[in-house]
């Protein structure tokens, strides 16, 4: 062990004599110094503590006093401080640094992690010194680590040190201490577990650590730690809804060590688990426990049942859950905190569970939880985690005639997810198009209102007779029927005919009103990409024209003229080029403006239109040549329809359309026929039909990760997609391509 003595020749190598001597004299000082002081307020002092009425104190838990930090060791702590802000101190010297100063912490951890001044330089110690020294201090610390936990100033010094740790979960010979220390401090927080994990300092201590025993990367925590903000968007997503991290990503972890802490977590809490249930804090904590354990089915059906109420450990199929406990459970979800732990429950549960808690709990009783301000979040994760048609069957029975009714108590929520849900189970699609309609607009009515009426879905059932309803100018657009429009245009287009004649039925103004506002815009791109015939988009685009350059200048308006652009004709794509590039100055100084302007080619444009022209045309011919060969048997283009625009009713593999044409404006940006490239090693031709081929998204979704982090939240879809898509994959290559001869002949004899 490295001297005090040795620490000061470090820091003075690094410092002015006159700070070396500062130094020197508040250590000759603080030697000096008799041990003891002033008593320090207690940790019951409002300034330490948590002063939520809610929080729940048990019988267990102890004032903690702590002793008054002596001056002198405040000023040497402030000299270190001020020696780590001034630059020129190697890594060597910082680490040695911080090494002695942490064993001047020795016997004053509390003292000095709850010190609100102080504390910061110890974090900063922390962060510095070698992993020796940092399990060095959890040792040292261990008995005192549950009280810095649940301090203002403390927590963040046990957080740090935590995250300090995880820096070395991947070196191998410091694992064996990364173990010892993790241990100890495992079992002081396991034994006043209650006690911490109601504190509001002390949960998320707590939490921290439950994600560094299974590994969780420190980038990924925040799912772990709280509620997504995206939730909402990942749950109406069209793809079959995932864990949020794929546990190859996590580092090595300590998964035995895991399961003794949650096993000793619950053993503590088993007295006091009713109250445990409703507590704001505990609550966050279990539903951390529940997400590190997903994926692991056998704890999850000891552990949920537990959080659950149920005493008897019940492990066969269909008696998981006690029906001592389906009454209690009833009125518990309707509570504020438990609400949110059930639906981490309904994420996490393995199917065989889901299916009885929806059998026990939920069945019969969906329409009057929907109906509670609590309780209808948690009939929305009911939906959006239910994996099978059965029981979306069943579901759809309970409230699938009462939309109208959901709507008019304000649980659009609900209508969103059972939309989301039957879209994405193929389950009473058409029958579900045609209720939600039903419900905003009445039968009589004629259906061009279905659309604006969803776009504002507040106003329209405040309204006191819904058939005298009207476009609301300047009123802003709902975030839910927003969403549920998106959906809705992912349906078939036999099943959404009403909604099409509804959005392309819209006036002019109220069409640009609606691009010009975010949520609205997500809407018509939405319906551009949807399986409607081009000449149907054209009918809704053509409303823009002479605004075309106005709404790419929008901060979302790039989006929803690509989308324009890519439905269009020749003739039409030519109108919205030459509209644009009226104002390429002031778009090239835009977030996506530069994205705008390489996706239009304008430069090109602007220098050569015959040019231009010309490429589009081709592209366009090579896409339809292309999919009249390789598209599936179902696709029927038609002559003046855009490629992608009538082709997107095929909803087999739609992002190999988008892969197709990204792969294609390649080549022939480049000048390289697409098609044309011949094979001159024969052996790989006979290899091509057994490569995998996986499709990414083109370039305009990668964009879409750009918008500001408030509108992401408000499309919904956007952030989804881009979070299910976030990992790089491999492109279709055809090694073995037809030349453009080869590709007339095969056309001929098709013919």
């Amino acid at each position: 062990m490295v001297s005090v003595g040795s620490k000061a020749l470090v820091a003075r190598s690094s410092m002015g004599d006159h700070d070396y001597e500062s130094l020197k004299q508040a250590k000759s000082k603080r030697r000096k110094h008799k041990k003891g002081g002033a008593a320090h307020e207690s940790d019951s002092n409002p300034k330490h503590s948590n002063t939520n009425s809610n929080t729940f104190t048990s019988p267990s838990q102890q004032s903690r006093v702590r002793k008054q930090l002596d001056p002198e060791t405040t000023q040497y702590f402030s000299e270190i401080a001020n020696l780590f802000e001034t630059e020129g101190v190697e890594l060597e010297e910082r680490s040695l640094i911080c090494a002695n100063a942490l064993q001047e912490t020795k016997g004053k951890e509390f003292e000095i992690a709850t010190d609100y001044i102080v504390s910061h330089t110890l974090e900063t110690i922390l962060q510095g010194c070698d992993v020796d020294h940092l399990c060095d201090f959890f040792h040292s610390s261990a008995n005192d680590f549950p009280y810095i936990a649940m301090d203002r100033s403390g927590s963040h010094v046990a957080e740090t040190a935590i995250k300090s740790l995880a820096v070395h979960l991947q070196d191998d010979e410091a694992r064996p201490l990364v173990e010892e220390a993790l241990t100890v401090i495992c079992k002081v927080i396991a034994a006043n577990s209650v006690d911490v994990m109601c504190n509001c300092y002390g949960s998320h201590v707590l939490r921290t650590l439950l994600c560094l025993c299974r590994g969780v990367p420190l980038d990924k925590c925040g799912y772990y730690l709280s509620k997504s903000t995206t939730l909402l968007a990942e749950r109406l997503n069209s793809k079959e809804f995932s864990k949020k991290d794929d546990a190859t990503n996590f580092q090595p972890g300590f998964p035995n060590l895991l399961k003794v802490l949650v096993s000793d977590i619950l053993k503590h809490a088993k007295k006091y688990i009713k109250i445990l249930q409703v507590d704001q804090f505990s609550s966050l904590v279990f539903q951390t426990v529940l997400r590190v354990l997903a994926g692991d089915d056998e704890e999850l059906l000891h552990v949920i049942p537990f959080l659950l109420g149920c005493k008897d450990k019940n492990n066969a199929e269909g008696n998981f859950i006690d029906t001592k406990v389906v009454a209690d459970l009833k009125n518990l979800l309707k509570e504020s905190k438990f609400s949110h732990l059930m639906e981490v429950v309904l994420e996490v549960s393995p199917e065989s569970l889901f299916n009885e808690l929806f059998a026990k709990v939920f069945r019969n009783y969906l329409f009057e939880l929907s109906s509670h301000q609590h309780g209808n979040f948690v009939v929305q994760a009911l939906i959006s985690y239910a994996s099978n048609q059965d029981l979306m069957e069943l579901i759809w029975e309970e409230l699938g005639p009462n939309l109208e009714d959901l709507f008019k108590m304000g649980r659009s929520g609900v209508v969103a997810s059972l939309v989301a849900a039957s879209e994405r189970l193929h389950v009473n699609e058409r029958k579900c198009c045609e209720v939600l309609a039903e419900a905003v607009c009445p039968v009589d009515d004629s259906p061009k209102g279905i659309v604006p009426r969803l776009m504002f879905l507040d106003s329209c059932f405040t309204y006191e007779d819904k058939s005298n309803w009207s476009w609301q100018s300047g009123a802003r657009m709902n975030v839910m029927g927003s969403l549920i429009l998106q959906t809705v245009f992912r349906f078939r287009s036999e099943y959404i005919q009403p909604y099409i004649i509804s959005i392309t039925s819209m006036e002019a103004t109220h069409v640009l009103e609606a691009v010009g506002d975010s949520r609205g815009s997500h809407v018509v791109e939405a319906f551009l990409c949807s399986g409607a015939s081009g000449k149907q988009k054209r009918r809704l685009i053509i409303k823009l024209q002479g605004h075309f350059g106005e709404v790419a200048l929008n901060s979302s308006g790039a989006f929803t003229i690509d989308k324009c652009f890519t439905a269009s004709n020749l003739s039409l794509r030519e109108t919205i080029v030459s509209e644009v590039l009226a104002v390429r100055s002031d778009l090239s100084k835009t977030k996506q403006g530069s994205y705008l302007l390489r996706k239009l080619d304008i430069d090109g444009f602007a220098a050569n239109p015959d040019h231009w022209r010309s490429k589009q045309a081709s592209k366009e011919s090579t896409y339809k040549d292309f999919y009249s060969m390789f598209g599936s048997n179902d696709t029927k283009l038609m002559k003046n329809d855009s490629f992608l625009s009538d082709t997107s009713n095929n909803k087999s593999n739609p992002k190999a359309v988008k892969e197709i044409r990204k792969e294609i404006d390649q080549s022939l940006g480049s000048g390289a026929p697409f098609l044309s490239f011949q094979n001159k090693n024969p052996k790989k031709d006979k290899q091509k039909n057994k490569r995998n081929a996986y499709i990414t998204g083109d370039d305009g979704e990668s964009n879409r990760k750009k918008r500001s982090k408030k509108e992401k939240v408000e499309s919904g879809f956007d952030t989804a997609g881009t979070a299910a898509t976030g990992t790089p994959v491999k492109k279709r290559r055809r090694d073995g391509a037809l030349s453009e001869a080869s590709l007339k002949k095969v056309k001929a004899s098709n013919a």
